[in-house]
């Protein structure tokens, strides 16, 4: 998937920010992780239709692109644990009025079926 992700600089802005969170669970994940740190256990706790490989890749993925923080204890056994960075938690509050939008979508989209 890595080479989707475009590291290309003469595209438009959306087109460079829609690239680090394409994919089904990147923005579940930033949404995740705006409440604070999280073990990749509880990660996965959360998101059960994930698969551990696939949690693995997609937080490597968001760790390449700057948006979260894979922080490894040196202790037995080992304790791994992923946080938003600045840019995460920028690119999370750049997704805000989006995430009202498709509130607001879904709100109406639910009175349309209501009325039909």
């Amino acid at each position: 998937m890595t080479s989707m992700r475009t590291r290309e600089t003469n595209v438009c802005g959306v087109t460079a920010a829609v690239s680090v969170i394409d994919g089904k669970w990147k923005t579940l994940l930033l949404w995740l992780l705006e409440s604070g740190p999280h073990r990749p256990g509880e990660l996965r706790r959360r998101i059960p239709e994930i698969s551990e490989k696939v949690l693995t890749q997609t937080l490597r993925e968001m760790e390449e692109d700057g948006l979260v923080h894979r922080e490894v204890y040196d202790v037995r056994p080992p304790k791994t644990v992923y946080s938003l960075t600045l840019e995460g938690r920028e690119l999370s509050e750049a997704l805000a009025p989006l995430s009202e939008w498709g509130h607001r979508r879904l709100d109406r989209l639910v009175m349309e079926r209501a009325v039909s």
